[in-house]
């Protein structure tokens, strides 16, 4: 095994970009923290997290072996760059480098328990979707739904115990919004599913009542986003301005749900849409931080 396999079956572009939640967390809550404390709470946030999510992309790709070999034939273990008793150190090494990593960032600022928590949580549940958790339909999309989102959370524990309101919504924002694009990429992929016998929402409520459970949780995600601009975000002038474009983004998907008669590129364009709204609203939440 080579560096350049340990690094690529940790999907660094995807725990990357993950982490900016983690910055966002902490800029949003900065307010009479010391610039020191900020900085060293970022970096070690920022390691935490790419640690823990690269454990959950690890331990996927081992249960993943034999769809791997036939769908994605390239990737480090089916291509023999890493063997499967190697991945599972990378994975048991990865997930303690990141916990080693929170539980320091605890005790140089005193702490507590509380990030910790969350990071061993954010680790488990990379477990559990692995094991379980992605045959398993609906509680399969609300673990990845929460996985990407939980960094905005960790970020602000980092700055402080005591979590402000706008976090909680910023989190129920991302949390509905990646729920509502898993739903609808089990419509786009019913067929698939159907014989890898995944239990989506769409296999068993069938399309058209997930399409509409889909479009509540993106209202929800809109209600969320508004409701973050009558809180006490150190910024509300330029979140304004940027969660217009979110709203638009999130509007005009509402609109394609509306269709009565769709097919598979129907459902691609709006979970394509649902991706860009995500990060629409990441760069909103960071905008507010200015």
């Amino acid at each position: 095994m080579k560096i350049k396999d340990a690094i690529e079956i940790l999907r660094p572009v995807n725990c990357l970009m993950g982490s900016l939640t983690v910055i966002i967390g902490l800029l949003n809550t900065r307010t009479g923290i010391l610039y020191d404390k900020l900085a060293i709470n970022i970096l070690l946030g920022v390691i935490t997290y790419i640690f823990i999510a690269g454990s959950g992309m690890v331990i996927n790709d081992i249960y993943d072996i034999e769809i791997d070999k036939i769908n994605r034939p390239t990737r480090p273990i089916p291509r023999g760059s890493i063997t499967l008793y190697q991945a599972k150190l990378l994975f048991i090494v990865y997930i303690v480098i990141g916990l080693i990593v929170s539980i320091v960032n605890s005790m140089i600022f005193f702490l507590g328990i509380l990030n910790i928590v969350l990071a061993a949580f954010f680790g488990f549940i990379g477990w559990l979707y692995a094991k379980w958790g992605k045959r398993s339909g609906f509680l399969g999309n609300i673990i990845v739904s929460i996985s990407f989102s939980i960094g905005l959370v960790y970020g602000a524990v980092l700055n402080s115990s005591i979590i402000p309101l706008y976090i909680y919504y910023f989190f129920l924002t991302s949390f509905f919004l990646l729920l509502s694009r898993e739903v609808i990429k089990g419509c786009e992929d019913i067929e698939g599913d159907k014989l890898q016998g995944v239990k989506t929402l769409a296999i068993k409520l069938g399309v058209k009542k997930s399409k509409l459970l889909s479009m509540t949780f993106a209202l929800l995600a809109i209600l969320f986003f508004i409701l973050t601009y009558f809180t006490p975000i150190i910024n509300p002038l330029f979140f304004l301005i940027s969660m217009i474009f979110g709203l638009i983004d999130v509007s005009y998907i509402i609109l394609l749900m509306l269709k009565k008669e769709q097919v598979k590129t129907d459902f691609k364009r709006i979970s394509l849409f649902l991706k860009i709204g995500a990060f629409l609203g990441l760069a909103a939440f960071l905008f507010a931080s200015l």
